[in-house]
C-alpha cells in the first residue's frame, strides 16, 4: 500500500476537479504526498516538480506507448511512441515548425490578431474568449493543415468537442458528442487527405504527412488523421487558454498590464509567466515499464503515473512565491511543454502566437478591463482546460 495519507479531494482523472480550483489541493500533495496514490482513478500522481522532471525524462524506465491518457489505449500518433519510432514520427511533422518556418508566420499571426481585435473592439463590451482568444491559433493550426476558412466554425467545435470528451463514457452528452465531433472531422480531412495525395508535395502539414515515407511505407489515412488532430488540439486549445488566463490575470492586476502597456519590450517575459500560470494541459501520462520508485513510493510495472504540470509549476522549490503572477518573474523554468523528447513540438510558434496577440493588445486595447467581478466560467475538463468565457469592457 501507498505510504502516504488520503485526502478524498483529489480525484486526479475527474473533469469537475481541473475545471474547478484544484490548486489548493495540488499544494496539499506537494506538501503531504508527491508522489500520490489515487485510490478512485487507479493512478499516481506526480505533484513536485524535481520528480516530475525525472518522470518525463527517464525513457527508461517510464513510456508513453502505454498511451497519453490513464484510461484510454494509446493511439497511432507520435505523442504515444517511443525511442527510434517517436523519432522519425516527430521529425516528419517537425518539418512544419522549423524556426524559418515559424519566423515566416509572423507576418500572417499579426494580421489575424489585428482583425480579430479591431472586429472586437468596434464594440465596447465584448466576450474575449468567444471574440479573440479562440480564434488567433485555431485559424493558425487551420492554415498549417491546409482547412478552407469556411470550415474554422466547425474545426473549433471539433476541437473543442474531442477535449471535453476525454476520460467520458458512453452514456455522457459530452462522450457523444466527442464522437459526433470525431465522425465528422474524419470525414472532412480524409477529403483532405485524398485531395493531397492526388497533388505534388505541397507546404502545409497534412500534404508532409501524406507524401512522407519511413523505412521506404507511406503512413496511411488512420496515423495522418491522428496526427492531424494531435496537430490541432495541441496548438488550438492550448494556445487559447493561454491568452484567455493570462489576459484574466492581468485585469486583474492592473499593475502588472500597466508594466507592458508601458514596455511591450517586457511581454515575452510576460509569456513565460502567463505559461506557467495557466498551464492549459493538466497532466500527461507515463506507464511503468518494470518496478520502480519514485519519490519514496513503491511503483509497479503497468502502473500510469500522471504528469501534473500545473503542480509542478506551482512548486515553491523553483517558484519562489509561487501563487504571486509576476510579469518579470525570472528565471521562470516552468513545465507548461514538457521536458524531454516529447518537449511540446510547438513551443516556438505558441511562444510566437503569445508574443504578437499581447503586443497588439496592448496597443489597442491598454484600458481593456474585466466587465464583471463573478469568476469566469471554466471549461469541465480531465486534460485540457481554461477559461471559458470572460466578458470585458474597453474604456474610452
Amino acid at each position: 500500500m501507498p505510504d502516504h495519507p488520503c485526502n478524498p479531494n483529489v480525484k486526479l482523472t475527474d473533469h469537475d476537479f481541473w475545471g474547478g480550483d484544484h490548486h489548493p489541493h495540488l499544494q496539499w500533495l506537494r506538501e503531504n504526498a508527491p508522489v500520490y496514490w489515487d485510490e478512485a482513478s487507479g493512478v499516481w500522481g506526480i505533484a513536485g516538480y524535481a520528480d516530475l522532471r525525472a518522470v518525463a525524462t527517464n525513457t527508461k524506465d517510464f513510456c508513453n506507448s502505454g498511451g497519453i491518457r490513464p484510461d484510454a489505449p494509446a493511439l497511432p500518433h507520435m505523442i504515444d511512441l517511443d525511442g527510434a519510432e517517436h523519432r522519425r514520427r516527430r521529425s516528419l511533422v517537425s518539418k512544419g515548425f522549423t524556426p524559418r518556418r515559424i519566423a515566416e508566420r509572423e507576418a500572417r499571426i499579426r494580421e489575424i490578431c489585428v482583425g480579430l481585435i479591431d472586429q472586437a473592439t468596434q464594440r465596447r463590451r465584448f466576450e474575449f474568449v468567444k471574440d479573440v482568444a479562440a480564434w488567433l491559433p485555431l485559424i493558425v493550426i487551420g492554415d498549417m493543415l491546409a482547412i478552407e476558412p469556411e470550415y474554422h466554425e466547425r474545426l473549433l467545435r471539433w476541437s473543442d468537442d474531442c477535449v471535453c470528451g476525454s476520460g467520458t463514457t458512453e452514456d455522457d452528452e459530452r462522450y457523444v458528442r466527442a464522437f459526433k465531433a470525431m465522425e465528422e472531422y474524419t470525414a472532412y480531412q480524409k477529403r483532405i487527405i485524398d485531395d493531397r495525395r492526388a497533388k505534388p508535395l505541397q507546404e502545409d502539414l497534412t500534404s508532409i504527412l501524406v507524401h512522407a515515407e519511413i523505412d521506404g511505407e507511406r503512413l496511411d489515412d488512420d496515423t495522418i488523421l491522428w496526427e492531424s488532430l494531435l496537430i490541432l488540439i495541441g496548438g488550438d486549445e492550448t494556445t487559447r487558454h493561454v491568452i484567455s488566463g493570462g489576459m484574466y490575470e492581468l485585469m486583474r492586476n492592473p499593475d502588472q498590464y500597466a508594466k507592458l502597456v508601458a514596455d511591450p519590450s517586457r511581454i515575452p517575459t510576460a509569456v513565460e509567466e502567463m505559461l506557467r500560470w495557466v498551464s492549459p494541459i493538466k497532466n500527461m501520462t507515463r506507464t511503468a515499464v518494470h518496478d520502480t520508485e519514485v519519490g519514496g513510493q513503491h511503483i509497479k510495472a503497468g502502473d500510469k503515473l500522471l504528469l501534473l504540470y500545473p503542480s509542478a509549476n506551482r512548486d515553491a522549490d523553483v517558484f519562489p512565491e509561487p501563487h504571486r503572477f509576476d510579469v518579470e518573474r525570472t528565471p521562470n523554468d516552468h513545465v507548461a511543454f514538457g521536458f524531454g523528447p516529447h518537449f511540446c513540438l510547438g513551443a516556438s510558434l505558441a511562444r510566437l502566437e503569445l508574443r504578437v496577440m499581447f503586443e497588439e493588445i496592448v496597443r489597442r486595447m491598454p484600458a481593456l478591463r474585466l466587465a464583471t467581478d463573478a469568476p469566469p466560467p471554466r471549461r469541465a475538463s480531465n486534460f485540457i482546460s481554461g477559461i471559458e468565457a470572460l466578458p470585458v469592457t474597453l474604456d474610452a
